[in-house]
């Protein structure tokens, strides 16, 4: 239909040059002239389509028609409620008087209601006695008529006082119509086929595309607004946690060291080259390259020495020591490894060594991505995720308690229920589990691990026996989840999780 009309179209104006008005246009498929409303607004379709390939300009007029209501469509086929009325009624002196309730039962109510008045006004009816009768002989319906003329016209030659009568009594509606007068355009073809909008190898090879048709390239056309970039709310709480820390007086250590040797992720802190935390199903190792450049060799020999035979009060762990374990590379499973370098670091202002140029020694924390092969382990928060983020700050341990930094720290962060449970870690003692309360899972949930590193760890270091340090394993996801009303992991990390929340996540204020 949409292809015949545009032809149509074309076709009028390649035999007359212009189109004056539409509404002359024989529809395909209709013997009438288009003069509805709703066959201009076809057309007006027709036009739009071509007038967008610039193959023709068309100019709109519009015009006013008026239209029947229900009540007007129903006084065309039955006659105005007042020649109803008159109808119903005897002639005068030649029966008994119609009462009014008589009246209502035989034209209806709203019909003797409205009629009863108009007929008496137009002087076709008359009271006798308690009923009513017809004084008229004959009438004629001047309602319906006009009714009758609006319906095939859209107007009235009475004038628009008329007019103005049947839309106050509701039985006309005014509409407004279009009309179009068109002409040819630039690009003016009886062919409708439409321009091509690709340029395509086959065009290329053939040479086709010197006598094709291409459309116009719009480059005043404004392009789909792109999507500005939002933070994550784990970054958003990674950053207040920050502040936090920085406000407290640490420094930050640096943390791009992803890969790790055993040695620093483990040795360094004393943790046993037969833990579990070393087997393969709970590390990822690196296939190439597999071994790390060796650590300072003196500092190397006093950690495997404390390991292997004991030292600094300790009978250490008593069993064969491996090089090559120490130097396997693997993704860090904390970032005390990170922790762990900057203590070696800070230990040389202990060993009499001066820091290298551009280096700063200070007490300090780190964050960052950590790496643990956990599997999925079903949790009451959901499915515990093998990559995690982990917070060690490091403290000299001179003038604050490891419990009592943990409630300040945890406070700034909006947590107050906080408890801790003793627990175990092979390079911290004692040791500390921090918990917090989750409100959304009516429970308490760990949040973090501390403790006090041993001298098993600090004192091969070059640390003296009087330095005390202080460590902290801090989560941020379930803080996170805490923090936003977050019950079940799932909608907070992974590849499931939606993207308007990421947008729509408000920015944490601790």
């Amino acid at each position: 239909m949409a292809e015949d009309l545009q032809q149509l179209v074309l076709n009028s104006l390649n035999d007359n040059g212009t189109i004056q008005d539409t509404r002359t246009l024989v529809l395909p498929g209709s013997s009438q002239p288009a003069s509805s409303a709703d066959a201009q607004i076809t057309i007006l379709g027709a036009l739009n389509s071509l007038d967008s390939r610039e193959m023709i300009k068309y100019d709109t007029h519009e015009t006013l028609s008026h239209v029947l209501t229900r009540e007007g469509t129903q006084i065309v086929l039955k006659g105005s409620h007042e020649a109803r009325v008159w109808a119903a009624l005897p002639v005068q002196g030649a029966g008994q008087p119609v009462s009014p309730a008589d009246l209502k039962k035989l034209v209806g109510d709203e019909t003797a209601k409205v009629g009863q008045g108009r007929a008496f006004k137009n002087g076709w009816i008359a009271k006798e006695g308690q009923g009513l009768v017809k004084v008229k002989s004959s009438i004629t319906d001047v309602t319906q008529n006009q009714l009758l003329e609006v319906d095939s016209t859209g107007t009235l030659t009475s004038g628009d006082k008329d007019l103005a009568d049947l839309r106050k009594r509701k039985l006309i509606i005014q509409k407004t119509g279009k009309w179009f007068t068109v002409h040819k355009g630039p690009n003016f073809s009886t062919s409708t086929a439409k321009p091509l909008t690709d340029l395509t190898v086959d065009m290329l090879t053939s040479g086709s595309w010197k006598s094709s048709n291409f459309k116009k390239y719009n480059f005043e056309a404004e392009g789909i607004p792109t999507n500005g970039g939002a933070l994550h709310p784990l970054l958003k709480v990674r950053e207040e946690m920050r502040n936090i820390f920085l406000e407290m007086g640490f420094a930050e250590m640096p943390t791009s060291s992803y890969v790790e040797s055993g040695f620093w992720c483990f040795d360094a802190l004393f943790v046993p080259q037969q833990h579990p935390a070393r087997e393969v199903q709970d590390t990822f190792y690196l296939s190439d390259p597999i071994k790390s450049l060796p650590p300072p060799r003196d500092y190397y020999e006093r950690v495997s020495k404390v390991h292997e035979h004991g030292g600094y009060g300790s009978t250490g762990y008593r069993a064969p020591w491996s090089d090559a374990e120490s130097y396997k590379l693997l993704l860090r499973t904390h970032t005390t490894a990170s922790s762990a370098h900057m203590l070696y670091k800070l230990a040389a202002v202990c060993r009499g060594e001066k820091p290298k140029e551009g280096e700063e020694y200070d007490w300090g924390g780190t964050s960052g991505r950590v790496e643990r092969k956990e599997g999925l382990e079903k949790s009451d928060d959901g499915f515990r995720p093998a990559k995690l983020f982990s917070i060690d700050p490091a403290h000299d341990g001179s003038r604050v308690s490891c419990a009592g930094f943990m409630r300040v720290y945890f406070k700034k962060m909006g947590i107050e229920n906080i408890r801790f449970k003793p627990a175990y870690n092979p390079y911290t003692e004692p040791s500390l589990e921090i918990f917090a309360f989750h409100p959304q899972l009516d429970k308490w949930v760990e949040v973090g691990n501390s403790g006090m590193f041993r001298p098993e760890m600090l004192a091969p270091m070059g640390f003296p026996p009087d330095v005390h340090v202080h460590g902290w394993g801090i989560s941020l996801e379930r803080p996170t989840m805490i923090r936003y009303g977050i019950n079940n992991i799932r909608t907070l990390v992974g590849h499931k999780v939606p993207i308007e929340s990421v947008e729509k996540a408000p920015a944490v204020r601790f």
